[in-house]
């Protein structure tokens, strides 16, 4: 028996005292286990000098009794001592955001072509993208630049919530390849600035920095707004949300896909996702050892369905049954193999010409190797053809006419016509 199970309620909340009648005075004991208050009798009257009233739960047999009853030996409590049924709802503290005015000096333009993560998209990827399509980019998700330290030349990806709140700011520094080369955060860059300089901390930074998270939103949660009723792509990292913009296009029609992504693997959390509430959300982690992301962010996804009613998770296998070893060990992720391809392919609406009375058949085997250089197409058996799923335990088949080879922009065609109409199949007329 735990006599520390019960406690007196800690804060500023105070009863009647059953003893002196005392308004605001009683502090009553609570079941730390349960979250309810003890019977009203038990507890201390603030009053030491005159009342002196403090009824103890275990001074009068309950935490005895309540011990009983829980293992059986005691079928029901006596009246006098069944507890009230009001539940204790912890209160969580409100958020410290980011301070406005130093978020904004990240967003100064001049400071655009020190980025370098900007200026590889510009200038250095394989396929670089237009000026327009950058800056839209930047524009949506709101992304900065450190301009001096240690970390000049770095992008601030800002985690933004559906209000308009910075609630985190990352900062990473990459190569001219565009690999990460280091992580930071900008409240913690500006705090080491204060204290070597022996200098006091701003007020909002001693506030923000106390908090117990401070990445408490998806990244690109603002846009939810702009887009209330479009699907959502849901990733590891900023960046693979970033690159598939600059894929895929800003969108146009309701239908079109936003993309989001939570942080790091342990972000996959309810706390974050219930603002996706009602909406259809594809989820993309970053390939693991033995797939162990994709089974546990699966699972977890199942749970929230239930309590996030209108929403559905799906997830894609795509990477997870194609993707080499070496690159599951790294933890690759999508925009590891969308910046090999062009993305220009990505954006062109091709218009064909109807071909009389096609015959249908089934594709045995589909290009890949643009994207897996290290596999053959005849390697591909039907098995990992279904990795064109878009969603777990459906299928898209690709098909093709007798006689004409399937492009593989025609097998980019078929998943991408999954994603707008549901269909299981794509026709080529």
């Amino acid at each position: 028996m735990n006599e520390y199970r019960y406690s007196l309620e800690k804060g500023s909340k105070k009863f009647h005292c059953p003893s002196c009648g005392k308004k605001n005075e009683f502090v009553r004991y609570i079941d730390k286990e349960t979250g309810e208050y003890l019977p009203e009798q038990y507890g201390r009257c603030e009053r030491v000098d005159n009342c002196k009233y403090h009824l103890n739960p275990s001074s009068d047999g309950y935490a005895k009794a309540i011990w009983k009853q829980e293992r059986g030996y005691l079928s029901e409590l006596p009246y006098n001592w069944k507890s009230s049924r009001k539940k204790i709802t912890p209160t969580s503290p409100a958020p410290v955001f980011f301070d406005f005015e130093t978020f904004k000096q990240t967003l100064q333009s001049e400071r655009y072509e020190k980025n370098t993560f900007i200026q590889n998209l510009l200038h250095r990827v394989q396929f670089p993208f237009e000026v327009d399509d950058v800056t839209e980019v930047i524009q949506l998700y709101r992304l900065g630049t450190v301009a001096n330290g240690y970390r000049a030349g770095a992008i601030t990806f800002p985690f933004i919530d559906i209000n308009g709140n910075a609630r985190a700011i990352q900062v990473k520094q990459f190569d001219e390849q565009n690999h990460t080369t280091s992580t930071d955060f900008l409240h913690s860059i500006i705090k080491k600035h204060y204290t070597q300089n022996n200098k006091p901390l701003p007020e909002w930074l001693e506030a923000y920095i106390k908090q117990e998270k401070i990445i408490s939103c998806l990244f690109g949660e603002q846009i939810l707004k702009m887009y209330p009723n479009n699907p959502v792509v849901l990733f590891e990292s900023p960046k693979t949300a970033v690159y598939c913009t600059l894929y895929f296009g800003l969108p146009e029609t309701p239908e079109d896909l936003i993309f989001l992504a939570v942080y790091n693997k342990s972000s996959f959390s309810f706390d974050k996702l219930k603002v996706l509430q009602g909406r259809v959300v594809y989820v993309f982690p970053d390939l693991s050892k033995d797939g162990n992301t994709f089974k546990e962010w699966k699972t977890k996804a199942k749970e929230y369905e239930s309590r996030l009613p209108g929403t559905r998770f799906i997830f894609s296998d795509l990477l997870e049954l194609l993707a080499p070893e070496a690159d599951k060990t790294k933890g690759s992720d999508l925009a590891d193999y969308l910046i090999k391809l062009d993305w220009r392919e990505f954006r062109k609406k091709d218009i064909q010409e109807p071909s009389p009375e096609p015959e249908i058949a089934e594709l045995q085997t589909i290009p890949y190797t643009e994207i897996f250089p290290e596999k053959n197409d005849e390697e591909f058996s039907w098995g990992s053809h279904e990795a064109h799923r878009m969603v777990q335990e459906r299928k898209i088949q690709a098909l093709e006419i007798k006689g004409l080879n399937i492009t593989k922009e025609e097998s980019y065609n078929a998943i991408q016509h999954y994603i707008d109409t549901g269909t299981d199949t794509y026709t080529i007329q």
